[in-house]
């Protein structure tokens, strides 16, 4: 889960949650909720991690595959490229998640809408 790889890289640096916080630049209480998971770990949130600690490997970080830190080896262009396309379709994965989600919420919206008539109507004829 990558809620438990992001604490895993506050341990690893040893600082607090706040501190962690505002290395990143991110809202401490915005982080705090992620954390705890009162709220969903944003995609801002890991892309501002991975800008800010270049050292950690956003494989790892966004599917838990491989070691925390890099290497200090350099990549090579064809590593590299695949590590990019792998990212990509991470992120085409989750946004296709999302919308699925979207669409559900419509539906359940919907329904919610339609059932509230219903008892609007079921609680109408009673008071009659």
């Amino acid at each position: 889960m990558m809620v438990e790889r992001l604490k895993q890289i506050i341990s690893h640096l040893g600082i607090s949650d706040r501190q962690f916080a505002l290395s990143c630049g991110i809202a401490q209480n915005t982080l705090s909720r992620q954390l705890n998971g009162a709220r969903e770990l944003s995609l801002t949130t890991v892309y501002t991690v991975l800008s800010c600690y270049p050292e950690i490997s956003a494989e790892w970080l966004l599917r838990g595959n491989g070691e925390m830190l890099l290497t200090s080896e350099q990549p090579t262009a064809s590593s590299e490229s695949d590590r990019l396309s792998k990212l990509i379709d991470t992120i085409a994965f989750q946004q296709d998640t999302i919308n699925n989600l979207h669409g559900r919420i419509k539906e359940l919206e919907t329904t919610n809408k339609r059932l509230e008539t219903q008892v609007a109507l079921y609680i109408g004829k009673q008071i009659v």
